[in-house]
């Protein structure tokens, strides 16, 4: 057996400066509440996935324009000798694709498939993220008031969130959108149709929003941080705006991404319906009105802007799911 080994005094007292050394060597640093979301963020790679892909249809939507020049692509141009004109149909395999025209042209027209899925990514994302917009506006503004203040008031934005919610959104929005089809507001066109698709889309959706910050304000509304803020003056607009407000952005955020591909669904559905945004403006939900009657023959045609829409809202649906998680560990 060896023996212990034995240690000095001197020894023993420099033990603990080597410890002390080694944590100054390596100080430990703070991080904010934003920094561990992103950290928690990161980690969810399917979420991550989600969120390139998001930035990528937003660059695209943003660019399309000028995508469609660089490539050369004319979303209304026609091109009939790429059409057979005894079946209507795209002269060769897949819908026509071909260098040109990679994911091939639409029956009867000819028009390019790439340049009109482009320039209706445009159409989607403006009215599904100006829809979401004034849906948080109205709702997080009422919620808020609501949960504050309680009582009578609290009552009367309730009962207003149920008759919003008792609406028959679909009919609705078909009734408005087909008798505003012509003119008003001093706007026509295609600045009409996504301004009215705005409007119907999100002042109808708002209550979802409201009934959210109502929530969180009323379990909010009883903390310290609260009762400070009254005891040293503060008014009601003030505690609103400058402590509830700063407190519920993680849930506003979460749910508005959750919101966005709803509104995309709701604007194609609209167009589908052939109430939203008109001919020969393209958009999604056209485009897969019009393949309807060539599904059978020229299922290319359907395909691809139902697979725009489906990557569309699948992509949203995974970001909104990982800034939950990342935003709300209590959710995991």
């Amino acid at each position: 057996m060896t023996a212990p080994i034995e240690t000095t005094g001197s020894q023993a007292e420099a033990q603990p400066e080597a410890v002390l050394a080694g944590v100054e060597a390596k100080k430990i640093e703070g991080r904010s509440l934003g920094q561990i979301a992103w950290t928690r963020f990161k980690r969810d790679k399917v979420a991550v996935a989600g969120g390139v892909i998001v930035v990528l249809l937003i660059l695209i939507a943003a660019l399309s324009r000028p995508l469609q020049s660089l490539l050369g692509l004319d979303p209304n141009a026609f091109n009939q000798d790429l059409i057979d004109p005894n079946t209507s149909l795209p002269k060769g395999d897949f819908g026509g694709m071909s260098w040109d025209h990679p994911l091939g042209v639409e029956p009867k027209f000819g028009r390019d498939i790439l340049a009109r899925i482009l320039e209706g990514s445009w159409v989607s994302l403006v009215v599904a993220f100006g829809a979401t917009l004034l849906s948080n506006a109205i709702g997080v503004v009422l919620g808020l008031i609501a949960g504050y203040y309680g009582g009578r008031v609290d009552t009367i934005v309730s009962r207003l969130m149920d008759t919003f919610l008792a609406f028959p959104l679909l009919l609705f929005a078909i009734a408005i959108s087909a008798t505003l089809q012509g003119g008003a507001f001093g706007l026509e066109g295609l600045p009409l149709h996504i301004t009215v698709l705005i409007f119907v889309i999100g002042f109808f959706n708002w209550p979802y929003m409201g009934r959210i910050v109502r929530g969180q304000t009323l379990a909010l509304r009883e903390r310290e941080f609260i009762d400070a803020s009254r005891g040293m003056g503060a008014g009601g607009p003030y505690v609103l705006f400058k402590e509830l407000l700063p407190n519920l952005v993680a849930p506003i955020i979460v749910y508005s991404t959750l919101l966005i591909p709803t509104n995309i669904l709701f604007e194609a559905s609209l167009s589908f319906l052939g109430v939203g945004i008109q001919p020969p403006q393209a958009s999604w939900g056209g485009m897969l009105n019009q393949a309807v009657d060539f599904f059978e023959v020229d299922p290319q045609y359907m395909i691809v802007p139902g697979l725009a829409i489906f990557i569309t809202v699948l992509a949203f649906n995974l970001l909104g799911d990982g800034l939950r998680d990342a935003l709300d560990p209590r959710s995991r």
